[in-house]
């Protein structure tokens, strides 16, 4: 295979995974937005979306349709679980000792699940069939494009939320502004919980759209999770645009080292461009330049 070709067929892989680390990464971004806390649970939220998915439609039977929506409102409810339950009557309002909360809340999330589920890895069947489409000589699975159309399609709707939409607002206004919003009258804590509310439901669709060409496992959410966050360190932590761009970026940047150096350095690859980006520049591709105290 001509060279051109070779990297033409890893970048289209690497778009497909690449647009997963995105919308993992906005779930980062938009938690710390609100709370100004990494939310270490995120890759569980995946984890669980994948999981519930293989239960209602492999499992239960459910049409794939009915079966996409429930997963995905079932991780968000967690989400928002994870925020009225522990997060908010937390007795410590350090963002450190917040943090850890969320440390603990995925290895809780992470241990039950091995409980249900069990330790063996599990898949899904692809959305509209395996019959690869070839683009330019390259040939690009239907999954594929159904990751690519419905990434497309949570961050258009995500942009006109915030940006059309009263609550979406609200939400922007607590993230630049706690206090004033508070006093501007905006429920902050109804805002905050939205936020993990929306972020479980990004995971819960990341993990839906990739356990098809993948595999889902009790486990997968760690380093699922640990690439997310890469993709938002990458492209600046709390952009969304920087989340989509450090998402297809790194995407890119593993399968092209997978593919041409050894398969064996793909996850380190992801880790190697966070140290390096937060080297030479912490604030990421998007970033203000300067890090915002909380």
């Amino acid at each position: 295979m001509p060279l051109l070709l070779k990297l033409f067929q890893f970048t289209l892989s690497g778009l497909t995974t690449g647009s997963t680390y995105a919308l993992i990464a906005i779930g980062f971004s938009i938690i710390h937005n609100a709370t100004g806390i990494v939310n270490f649970a995120q890759g569980e939220f995946v984890m669980l979306g994948g999981m519930f998915m293989v239960t209602f439609y492999g499992y239960l039977k459910l049409p794939m349709a009915p079966a996409f929506v429930l997963s995905v409102f079932a991780v968000a409810f967690i989400g928002l679980l994870l925020e009225k339950t522990t997060l908010r009557h937390s007795k410590s309002k350090e963002i450190l000792n917040l943090v850890m909360v969320t440390v603990g809340a995925s290895i809780f999330i992470k241990g039950l699940s091995m409980a249900i589920w069990g330790k063996n890895a599990m898949t899904l069947p692809p959305f509209s069939g395996e019959d690869p489409i070839l683009v330019f000589g390259a040939a690009i699975m239907p999954q594929s494009i159904w990751i690519f159309g419905i990434t497309v399609a949570v961050v258009a709707s995500l942009s006109t939320f915030f940006i059309r939409t009263r609550t979406g607002k609200a939400m922007r206004a607590v993230a630049a502004s706690r206090r004033s919003a508070l006093l501007a009258g905006i429920p902050v804590n109804r805002m905050i919980a939205l936020s993990f509310f929306l972020s479980g439901a990004l995971g819960a669709v990341a993990g839906i759209i990739l356990t098809p060409i993948s595999t889902i496992s009790y486990d997968a959410g760690v380093m699922l999770g640990l690439k997310g966050f890469s993709a938002a360190i990458l492209g600046g932590y709390g952009s969304m645009i920087g989340a989509v761009a450090g998402g297809l970026l790194l995407g890119v940047l593993e399968s092209l080292g997978a593919g041409l150096v050894s398969s064996e350095y793909k996850d380190v690859l992801a880790f190697l461009i966070l140290l390096i980006v937060l080297f030479f520049k912490p604030s990421g591709i998007f970033g203000k330049g300067a890090l915002r105290s909380v």
